[in-house]
C-alpha cells in the first residue's frame, strides 16, 4: 500500500495532466455540435460492432444446434412431400378427392465415419437401433442417393455407400423412363456407370440419372447424376453409360435416413406371388 501512495506521489502531474486533459476533451464535445455528433456517432460505431463481433462469435458455437434444426426440420418436410405419398385407388377406379398415402419417413443422422478411397466403402451414422434404424433403409443428402443401410448397433448404423463395388441400385434416366443398374467399378468417387440401357435409347450428355422406385428403399426421382458420356460398342445391344454422381461424397456431413412404410406389404406380396408361381 506504502509502495502503490510513492507511486502516485511521483506521478501526480502525469496524472493531473491526463485529468486535465480528459477534462478539456470532454468541454470540448458537450459544447461544439460537431464534435459532440462525430464523438458519439464514433463511439457508436465501435459499440456496434463490439457487440456485432460477440454476437458473431456466439452464433458460430451455436452452429451445430442451428444444422441439427434445419436438418431436422428438412427431414420433416421431406416426409410430408408428396413424393413421400402414394394415390389411393379404390377396387375399380381412382378415389376422386385425390386422397394419399403416406410410404416413406425421414429422419436425420450424422455422418460420424465415411471413406471413399475403397473398393467397398462404407459411411458410419450416429443414429441405430434406439432411433428405430434397420437394415435395408435407404440414405440420401440435400444432394442425392448416399447408400443403403446394412448394419445397425444401438447408437450407431453402417451404411453401404453408393461407393461399393456390390452396390448394384435400379436408376433411370428421367427424361425417357428407361431403366438400368447402376455400378460403380472402384476408379473414381465421382463416376459410376449406368448398364442395360437398349441402343435404341436417345441420350444426350446431362441428362439427368434418378432412382427407379423399383426397390421399395428408395423413393423414385431421387437425384443420383447426370450423364458425363456414353458409348455403343460394336455389336452391342446395350450403351456404356458413364454418369456423374450429383453427390460429391467426400463432403458428407447430414444425412437423411428413409424408412419404407409399405416395404413389408410389398415384399410379402412378391413372396406370395414368387412361391404361388413355383
Amino acid at each position: 500500500m506504502r509502495n502503490l501512495i510513492k507511486f502516485f506521489i511521483k506521478n501526480s502531474f502525469i496524472f493531473l495532466f491526463l485529468l486535465l486533459e480528459f477534462f478539456a476533451f470532454w468541454m470540448l464535445v458537450i459544447n461544439n455540435n460537431y464534435q459532440s455528433s462525430s464523438y458519439f456517432n464514433s463511439s457508436n460505431y465501435l459499440v456496434g460492432n463490439f457487440y456485432s463481433s460477440i454476437s458473431n462469435i456466439g452464433y458460430y458455437f451455436n452452429l451445430k444446434d442451428v444444422n441439427r434444426q434445419l436438418a431436422d426440420e428438412n427431414a420433416r418436410l421431406q416426409s410430408e412431400s408428396i413424393e413421400s405419398y402414394i394415390k389411393i385407388y379404390g377396387k375399380i377406379f381412382q378415389i376422386k378427392d385425390t386422397s394419399y398415402l403416406q410410404s416413406y419417413s425421414y429422419s436425420t443422422a450424422k455422418v460420424v465415419n465415411n471413406t471413399t478411397n475403397k473398393r467397398q466403402n462404407y459411411i458410419t451414422l450416429d443414429k441405430g437401433k434406439l432411433n428405430a434404424i434397420e437394415p435395408e433403409m435407404g440414405v440420401i443428402c440435400p444432394e442425392g442417393v448416399v447408400g443403403i443401410v446394412k448394419n445397425v448397433s444401438n447408437q450407431f448404423s453402417s451404411v453401404m455407400s453408393v461407393l461399393h463395388d456390390k452396390n448394384k441400385m435400379s436408376a433411370k434416366i428421367k427424361k425417357s423412363g428407361y431403366f438400368g443398374s447402376l455400378v460403380w467399378n472402384g476408379n473414381n468417387y465421382r463416376e459410376a456407370q449406368l448398364i442395360d440401357i437398349p441402343n435404341h435409347v436417345k441420350l444426350v450428355v446431362g441428362d439427368t440419372v434418378v432412382t427407379s422406385g423399383f426397390s421399395s428403399i428408395f423413393p423414385e426421382n431421387i437425384l443420383i447424376g447426370t450423364i458425363k458420356e456414353f458409348e455403343l460398342p460394336e455389336g452391342n445391344n446395350f450403351y456404356d453409360i458413364t454418369i456423374e454422381f450429383s453427390v460429391d461424397y467426400k463432403k458428407l456431413s447430414h444425412v437423411y435416413i428413409i424408412k419404407s412404410l409399405l416395404k413389408e406389404e410389398k415384399q410379402r406380396l412378391e413372396q406370395t406371388s414368387q412361391e404361388t408361381k413355383e
